[in-house]
């Protein structure tokens, strides 16, 4: 029963964050006159659907993704249907293609921070100040001189602004080397090298570095929109330094998780409760809006990127057809990736 729920959970959550951003592209497309084919919820096979006035919605088999079909995505098909020229995607000025291109991210970003927003009004946030609150008698910490209350503001030459940066930069660190950790003290900066200990909990082995940060409670509206805005720009944060260790190899492709790594994290969730369930989703659909934003093909970022390349060609677009079949390659590699990433997610599992 337990493996249903979840299943149906992960479920609910990937199509709503892909509800939520493929809403995006289909409102902007609309209101900028485009023609929409399909609305689609999945991939795969149909197993529902309806014909509206021109643009068919449709429910499909595998639960994993969506798209918005746009007329001037594919130049012989809108030729084939008759599509007029001006309800093409490749016909509208470039602010209303970036407008229809950057609202699926949008869309995810706002869905993010109203829900990070009702996380704190709700059942309260907290502070994410990088300040030590307790060090741990006999840690690695403790040896080389950390105490309460310094606040970190660097590890390994990279700027710490929220809590959240010391968890990703530690845990990227190279635990058999010491950690260069920068501190301010009574508004005197100090630095410390911390090698941190090997423990084994559980069977598993993990590296401790003995201190824990600022957490305090806050409540109310005040309190609430403060939680969301610096939560949502520390998980923004995340987000860039996670692509650029990825590019850099500080975190390799190994790394990734796919849907079956995201399916395991929701049984995780769950059982911590609705308040963690609803910061998965913030925190997957900021993950997505990022992630589509990368100026690659076949991502939202790619065809933004197309975008800026006309605007400095002086209006001179780039060949539909050509970008599409650049768009068409970037998938086919993507479709690759995620495959990769999916049965590595299948093999940790077991």
């Amino acid at each position: 029963m337990t493996i249903i729920i979840n299943i149906l959970l992960f479920i609910v959550i990937l199509g709503f964050i892909v509800f939520i951003h493929e809403f995006g592209h289909f409102t902007w497309a609309k209101i900028c006159g485009v023609y929409v084919y399909e609305f689609a919820i999945g991939m795969g096979p149909k197993i529902w659907s309806h014909k509206g006035k021109e643009t068919e919605y449709s429910l499909r088999a595998i639960p994993i993704g969506g798209f918005c079909a746009l007329a001037g995505e594919d130049v012989e098909d809108d030729d084939l249907k008759k599509i007029p020229k001006n309800r093409r995607l490749q016909d509208k000025n470039p602010f209303q293609r970036f407008l229809i291109m950057f609202f699926g991210a949008g869309n995810n970003f706002l869905s993010a921070f109203f829900i990070l927003f009702f996380i704190a009004l709700i059942f309260g946030g907290n502070t994410m100040n990088p300040v030590i609150t307790e060090v741990v008698k006999d840690s690695a910490a403790e040896k080389v001189g950390l105490k309460e209350n310094d606040k970190i503001v660097e590890i390994n030459g990279t700027k710490v602004v929220y809590s959240d940066d010391v968890s990703l930069f530690l845990a990227v660190s190279d635990p058999t080397k010491k950690t260069t950790i920068v501190v301010d003290r009574k508004g005197k900066e100090e630095t410390y090298k911390v090698k941190p200990n090997k423990v084994k909990v559980d069977g598993q082995e993990s590296y401790v570095y003995g201190i824990a940060l600022e957490q305090k409670e806050t409540h109310g509206f005040v309190a609430s929109l403060s939680y969301m805005i610096h939560k949502g720009a520390s998980l923004f944060r995340q987000m860039w330094y996670t692509v650029k260790f990825l590019f850099t190899g500080v975190v390799g492709i190994n790394d990734l998780s796919g849907p079956v790594g995201i399916y395991s994290i929701v049984g995780q969730q769950r059982e911590a409760g609705l308040k963690s369930v609803l910061f998965l989703v913030a925190y997957l659909s900021i993950n997505v809006g990022f992630i589509n934003l990368l100026p690659l093909p076949a991502f939202d970022g790619g065809h933004i990127i197309f975008i800026l390349i006309e605007i400095l060609r002086f209006g001179k677009p780039v060949n539909p057809k050509v970008e599409n079949y650049i768009h068409t390659i970037g998938m086919i590699l993507l479709m690759i990736l995620m495959l990769y990433v999916t049965i590595h997610d299948i093999i940790r599992l077991f």
